[in-house]
């Protein structure tokens, strides 16, 4: 194999002919591609192409497989994380991977920790590289802080910041802005460039098309596990891309419609969030507003605006909050989230993983969890009931699994969020909030989740959507809820003459304009 892209181009990174196989199942099918040095290559394909699995075999995860890696130009192999890192290769996980009762300075060096003269972690340098490392991401947070106190966006920074302090020669980044504002995205791009002009070999993932175009050098396109196409980014387009990952053309159309909705399903009146740190303050204020049988709810708000933390007050995870809910026609308070269980509400979570998966667990545990009692027989579980109820959603949901009996955590993310939404569409919910439903999956999966979205209003559900994406809240929506700083901004119903400008100007914050 030549180690040379072109003459002004090494190659730093190849595999040939790279294939894995997972209990009969064929991940990747002899995989070959090349990351040159000083480049931006973006890795490209639907959930369950292969893109995970081939940077799990780079950065030493998987130490199993059939192929050859090549770095510098030399055939190597890793048996763990620990030797690729040593050879200078290092990984974002799109799943964060940090402790949570550690602080920010322990996961950063965690397994690598500084010593002393004396033979004593020196505590001193982690805080100060980490407070550096920070500051490049422009992220203000004491290096002592838990990880657990932080938000998922600041978490992803964290995860950046952890790759950065290994100045590593090849970086993957896996979907390294699905949970970042704008601005943290603007800086991360700034600091790819930066690494760039360095040399370094970048590995990019993501399913945001449009944030390939000012990023990304080259690309490499993977389907089913096989690599179909490699080349320039330079002269493609968004809709080229597209083709090339799922072989067909998709149409994502806005929820457009001069539409009713006079029964209401839902009504919030006064909800206020208090500041648990800062009593003084609110995480929300005045929060108003209804919700129509069979409307899809948009909301949208930067990062920090209160979104996820009016959907957690709803759902009961936020006891001490002041509110006048009536769901179905019925005043409602919920101490904690089985009161909205009981009564009708249902949530999936932003962070499927974290608070929707039991990863260890197979497709049937995880769909029952909520209707254990429904599915009992004499006290015991009832194996044939569950199974029945997981194979009932993975036929309506479309889950691509080898059987019911399937662990999650090998599942695609497209296919993981569709265990999830059967989880509580098994509760028969009156009200369905998402809060980010397609992060981290690919654009077929998300128009799946678009089009289940549709069906569960037709069938007379209420849905509230909560989403970073303005076109996809435009997608899916009949009206916006526009949020900032925990107040409701704006109140605007969908058409075709809605633009984005109109709703981002609405979720700009006052103290941000002057």
């Amino acid at each position: 194999m030549s180690i040379w892209i072109d003459q002004k181009s090494l190659l730093m990174l190849a595999v040939e002919n790279i294939t894995k196989e997972f209990v009969g199942v064929k991940a990747l099918k002899g995989v070959s591609l090349e990351l040159p040095a000083g480049k931006v290559t973006a890795i490209l394909g639907e959930n369950g192409a292969g893109k995970s699995t081939l940077m799990k075999i780079l950065s030493g995860v998987y130490p199993d497989y059939e192929g050859t890696v090549y770095l510098r130009g030399e055939p190597v192999k890793f048996h763990n994380t620990k030797e690729a890192q040593e050879m200078g290769i290092s990984i974002i996980h799109q799943e964060l991977n940090l402790i949570p009762y550690l602080s920010i300075r322990e996961n950063i060096f965690l397994g690598r920790e500084p010593e002393t003269a004396m033979g004593l972690l020196d505590v001193a340098k982690m805080r100060k590289e980490s407070k550096q490392l920070l500051q490049k991401l422009k992220l203000d947070l004491d290096p002592d802080l838990l990880v657990s106190e932080l938000k998922v966006g600041q978490q992803q920074l964290v995860e950046i910041a952890k790759a950065l302090s290994l100045d590593s020669q090849v970086i993957i980044m896996d979907e390294p802005t699905s949970a970042i504002s704008d601005h943290e995205v603007d800086v991360l791009f700034d600091i790819i460039r930066d690494l760039r002009a360095e040399g370094k070999a970048i590995a990019y993932i993501s399913h945001k098309l449009e944030e390939l175009f000012t990023i990304a050098d080259r690309y490499v396109v993977l389907r089913d596990g096989e690599m179909i196409e490699a080349g320039e980014m330079q002269g493609m387009t968004e809709d080229a891309l597209i083709q090339k990952m799922v072989g067909r053309e998709i149409v994502i159309k806005r929820n457009c419609g001069d539409k009713r909705f006079e029964e209401k399903i839902l009504s919030v009146r006064n909800l206020s969030l208090p500041n648990p740190k800062l009593p003084e303050k609110y995480l929300l204020k005045d929060i108003a507003f209804e919700l129509g049988k069979g409307e899809v709810l948009g909301i949208f708000g930067l990062m920090g605006a209160g979104r996820t933390e009016l959907m957690e007050a709803l759902f009961g995870i936020h006891s001490k909050h002041e509110a006048e809910i009536t769901l179905a026609g019925q005043r409602c308070h919920f101490k904690k989230p089985m009161d909205a269980m009981e009564a009708g509400l249902a949530l999936v979570p932003e962070d499927r993983k974290q608070d929707g998966l039991v990863l260890c667990m197979d497709i049937c545990n995880n769909s029952s969890l909520t209707v254990v009692d429904s599915i009992l027989s004499g006290g015991l579980l009832d194996d044939k009931k569950e199974t029945g109820l997981a194979q009932k959603y993975m036929g309506e949901l479309k889950i691509k699994a080898s059987s019911s009996k399937q662990i999650v955590e090998k599942l695609s993310g497209g296919n993981q969020q569709k265990v999830v939404l059967a989880k509580w569409l098994a509760t028969r919910p009156k009200v369905l909030m998402l809060d980010e439903p397609t992060r981290g999956i690919d654009i077929n999966a998300k128009n799946e989740i678009y089009k289940l979205i549709k069906q569960l209003a037709e069938e007379g559900l209420g849905l509230i959507v909560v989403s970073s994406e303005l076109p996809e809240i435009l997608a899916v929506s009949d009206r916006v809820l526009v949020m900032a700083e925990g107040r409701i901004t704006g109140n605007i119903p969908v058409c075709e003459q809605t633009s984005e400008d109109e709703i981002l100007k609405a979720a700009i914050p006052e103290s941000a304009k002057k």
